[in-house]
């Protein structure tokens, strides 16, 4: 066990500092102090000697420089076991340090709410980070507080142990230390590179425990904060599937703007209809895969009413997830106690999606692109209609968000069909195509997407077989006229989008 004798603080927030500068007056540790903090430390009744009086040099360039002095950095470095080092700090005049409390400039929380430079530049912490590195390094001697959300456990520790460390104690502090000084940094890297560096660097604070991964004999965890998506007004635990999920639902809703309902299951939309009204949207939307539907996650971009509520809650699924809801709408699904409620809020994701593979990460920029009916390229004698036009389109939208292989069947803007993950396209259209037949749903009229190029014409004739007039797919084949042909055989309209959306 090590006695604290000696402490460094220097805080930006002094929220919480009271307590712990009662704490070290109860334990007669002496406090060196910086600027606004040895003010707040004074003004509070306590005593404390600034760092101006160990240096013998003011604080400079507008508060720059205040800690960066040998005096400082030699009586936290200083190893206590080591004679030469003990001989220098006697021969200096410098006093070790065993306990090192910083809290660092809000350089996070400034970069939410500006976009100035030179303000943004202001809260690069070099004293604090520095401070929490050395003393963190020195953890064989030195107690590093790098931050005052430890304020709790610091407490703890000094009354439980009077005021004493062990290695332990030092080495776990440390360890945060160095975590909250990488996290620091990864975000200054992130906001001055203009993405010259080509590196892969990430740093998330924020983790939560979820009850298990994928499968129950998986650890799992959350690392993000969800808090900013949505708020849970009901519910269990969100697990790591319906995470998954989650992010597909929120991914798909945010590319319709009519009334659209969407339910998703395993990442896919197995129903989805936009219709003038809710409930409507609601009804057809079951209708594309009643079977599907049950446990699975409802999504919606508008606010769920008492209506639609007392029809949805006649379903078992786990989530729901809307941009609010009626008062009598929440109680009814509520009605449920582990069904999962959220509300959705307004946020802007990121722009460029990283995955784990192998020994490593694989980065991407986002699929933004959602095309619009001035893109489309007509590359057979039939044209679309305007309706045809809009259905193409919706099916687009959903295609774009289904695993590859993946064909989309919709009619009037109602997810009739859907044939997604498979290893061969034909494969996908023949499984769209038999659901479509189960549940009953024609598909005379209507209209086929497909995630990518058709390298054959087989799939446009078993599509046309089973009674679809319009196609929408990227082209690019070096086999596309086969298909083309085939369109302008049978009066079938094909459009080339351009642009190919694998899911993977």
């Amino acid at each position: 066990m090590k006695k604290i004798k000696r402490a460094v603080l220097s805080v930006f927030y002094k929220d919480g500092l009271i307590p712990v500068l009662e704490k070290l007056r109860e334990l007669n540790i002496e406090v060196y102090s910086t600027g606004g903090t040895y003010d707040f430390i004074i003004k509070n009744g306590f005593e404390a000697k600034s760092i101006e009086s160990l240096t013998d040099y003011p604080s400079i360039l507008g508060g720059r420089v205040k800690t960066l002095h040998p005096k400082v950095f030699g009586g936290i470095l200083a190893r206590q076991n080591n004679a030469g080092d003990v001989q220098q700090l006697n021969e200096y005049g410098i006093p070790a340090f065993d306990l090192v409390v910083v809290d660092l400039y809000p350089f996070e929380e400034t970069l939410s709410i500006t976009d100035d430079e030179q303000k943004i530049i202001e809260k690069i912490d070099i004293g604090g980070i520095s401070l929490i590195r050395a003393a963190a390094k020195n953890f064989s001697d030195v107690l590093t507080i790098p931050s005052a959300t430890f304020y709790t456990e610091l407490l703890k520790l000094l009354d439980v142990k009077q005021g004493a460390t062990n290695i332990n104690d030092r080495r776990y502090f440390a360890a945060q230390a160095f975590n909250i000084s990488s996290h620091y940094d990864t975000l200054i890297f992130n906001w001055i590179n203009d993405g010259s560096i080509n590196v892969f660097k990430q740093s998330i604070s924020t983790a939560n425990t979820l009850r298990y991964g994928e499968n129950p004999h998986q650890k799992g965890f959350y690392f993000g904060e969800l808090h900013k998506v949505f708020e849970q007004l009901h519910g269990k635990a969100i697990s790591y599937n319906n995470l998954l999920d989650l992010d597909a639902a929120i991914n798909l809703i945010n590319d319709f703007d009519e009334t659209t309902f969407a339910i998703i299951k395993h990442n896919n939309a197995c129903g989805l209809a936009s219709r003038s009204t809710l409930l409507q949207a609601w009804i057809d939307a079951l209708a594309g895969d009643p079977v599907s539907a049950f446990g699975g996650v409802l999504v919606v971009n508008r606010k769920i009413d008492k209506d639609t509520a007392e029809e949805i809650n006649k379903l078992f699924f786990e989530i729901i997830l809307a941009p609010c809801y009626e008062a009598e709408a929440l109680k009814i699904l509520q009605s449920k106690k582990n069904r999962i409620i959220l509300e959705k809020k307004s946020y802007d994701f990121p722009k460029t999606l990283f995955r784990s593979v192998l020994n490593g990460a694989l980065v991407q920029q986002k699929d933004l692109v959602t095309e619009k009916a001035g893109q489309l390229k007509p590359v057979t004698n039939t044209q679309a209609d305007t309706r045809q036009i809009e259905d193409l389109l919706f099916a687009n939208k959903i295609v774009k968000h289904s695993k590859s292989n993946s064909i989309i069947l919709v009619k009037n803007k109602q997810l009739v069909g859907s044939g997604v993950g498979q290893t061969s396209r034909v494969d996908a259209l023949k499984q769209a195509i038999e659901k479509a037949q189960r549940f009953e749903l024609t598909l005379k009229g209507a209209v086929m997407a497909s995630d990518a190029f058709f390298p054959f014409a087989d799939s446009v004739e078993i599509a046309h077989q089973a009674g679809i007039i319009a196609v929408i797919q990227p082209g690019g084949s070096i086999r596309d006229k086969r298909s083309i042909d085939y369109c302008n055989q049978h009066g079938i309209a094909m459009v080339f989008s351009g642009i190919r959306h694998f899911k993977h």
